[in-house]
């Protein structure tokens, strides 16, 4: 089932934040279906708004979307960990903006060929960049019971890990585990009983875990958003939307390191002149999430959280 429709999470909260100029330079490193992107080209007259994304299927959809309203944009097919150097490339080395909407998109996930949701039976892929070698199926079947436990735990943060591990790696020796189906029954008989009957469906965090080792979602995060602060503008903003605890850990951490000065209490041999402060300010030290109508309209909105940066 192959679908473009995604509805783009706090979207007006996102542009708000990136409080955009007409004529700046605006980078969407997750462009997708063009929701975010749309919006930000939308207010730009002799502005140019730069767009990273590796799905070859996202960027033939989301070009022919952004057309429609201007040309001022280019899409980059790349991943943003790239973002500094491919920007560099097009001798562009500062920007007024950074939008971040991590995350699988609507789209991927609906997308059952690959294989990214437990709700369909598909190869065990979840590749955002078809071009990747690395799979989901070489993961489920070469990986060591130890390296398997250790991804469930730590990016899945699934409390079942060894149990469901070791259940892996009994089935896989039998037959190769090829399909999405397949991992979720094999899931589903190891862990208790009791945990099938939740709300929350038993193969979630697996699947989680999965598509970030695939795509080395953690590492890439932290490289591009450390890049990605040292190309802003003064008064240019970062603003990023998390879908689950470990991103935004990450974002979290890396706007309080450069936003706060360590030791920064109030020291009386000091001129006022002489005192160091940060280079960054947070625009919203309580994290924003959806309304309850947003909730209502898009339940994948739950999880969302958004994080803003500025330069001083």
């Amino acid at each position: 089932m192959k679908t473009n429709e995604h509805i783009s999470v706090l979207l007006n909260e996102a542009i708000e934040g990136l409080n955009i100029k007409e004529n700046g330079i605006y980078v969407d490193a997750t462009l997708g279906r063009a929701g975010h992107s749309s919006k930000i080209l939308e207010r730009l007259k002799e502005g140019k708004l730069y767009c990273f994304d590796q799905d070859e299927e996202a960027i033939t959809y989301s070009k022919e979307k952004l057309s429609k309203i201007n040309s001022n944009f280019e899409i980059i097919y790349s991943n943003f960990k790239n973002l500094k150097e491919e920007l560099a490339k097009r001798n562009i080395t500062k920007v007024d903006g950074l939008l971040y909407d991590l995350g699988v998109s609507s789209p991927q996930f609906d997308e059952d060929y690959r294989g990214f949701s437990y709700r369909y039976d598909a190869p065990l892929d979840m590749r955002m960049d078809l071009n990747n070698p690395l799979t989901a199926k070489e993961i489920v079947n070469k990986y060591s019971l130890n390296d398997l436990t250790k991804i469930f735990k730590e990016y899945g943060e699934e409390r079942y890990s060894y149990l469901i591990a070791k259940k892996i790696v009994e089935e896989r020796s039998k037959k190769e585990i090829e399909t999405t189906f397949e991992l979720v029954d094999i899931i589903k008989s190891s862990i208790p009983k009791k945990e099938l009957f939740k709300d929350k469906h038993p193969a979630k965090q697996v699947f989680q875990a999965l598509r970030i080792e695939v795509n080395d979602e953690l590492k890439v995060l932290e490289k591009s958003l450390n890049d990605a602060l040292t190309i802003l503008n003064k008064n240019g903003r970062i603003v990023v939307i998390t879908f689950h605890s470990l991103e935004d850990k990450i974002v979290k951490n890396i706007f309080n390191s450069v936003s706060k000065i360590k030791g920064d209490r109030h020291n009386d041999y000091l001129l006022p002149s002489e005192i160091k402060k940060p280079e960054f300010k947070l625009v919203n030290k309580k994290v924003i999430t959806p309304s309850e109508e947003e909730l209502n309209l898009n339940h994948r909105a739950k999880s969302a959280k958004l994080r803003i940066i500025e330069k001083l």
